[in-house]
């Protein structure tokens, strides 16, 4: 599964304001539950793991990636992308404030990794960082990811 079709305008949202990293999980959650790719209980879970972890999802400066173990409360591999204005902390003591908040949804062990490459490749690079934060229309974001 690639990454163009697992963002689709149904899972992209810019510039939120969110109080707080947990409003912004339910925020990226609540798009993957819409469109039918999760039960509401992973949303949950994705909290949940970041309470017994810690900010581990803020995977580099500005950028989050929150997930859950693969569950059954995930009916398919999918993806939401949220940008913040302003940006939130999650508790990292080097990556926060978050800017781009990335919700992953895997069915198994292995599925979802060749999305996830896609996503670290793309955020790996500083140049398009910046466009998705300055971004102003999905369309801007689908340009980033047809690869």
């Amino acid at each position: 599964m690639m990454l163009r079709d697992l963002l689709t305008k149904d899972t992209i949202l810019l510039n939120v304001k969110a109080r707080d990293w947990e409003n912004v999980t339910d925020i990226a959650g609540k798009m993957l539950l819409d469109t039918d790719a999760i039960e509401p209980h992973y949303i949950e879970a994705m909290k949940d793991t970041i309470r017994q972890l810690g900010p581990y999802v803020v995977i580099a400066p500005g950028i989050a990636l929150l997930h859950s173990r693969p569950v059954n409360d995930v009916k398919r591999i999918c993806m939401s992308l949220v940008t913040l204005d302003p940006p939130i902390k999650f508790g990292h003591p080097n990556n926060d404030p978050v800017k781009i908040v990335v919700a992953l949804g895997g069915v198994d062990e292995n599925s979802h990794m060749d999305a996830l490459m896609e996503i670290a490749n793309i955020l790996s690079e500083e140049e398009n960082i910046t466009k998705i934060i300055a971004a102003t229309t999905v369309e801007d974001i689908f340009i980033l990811f047809q690869g």
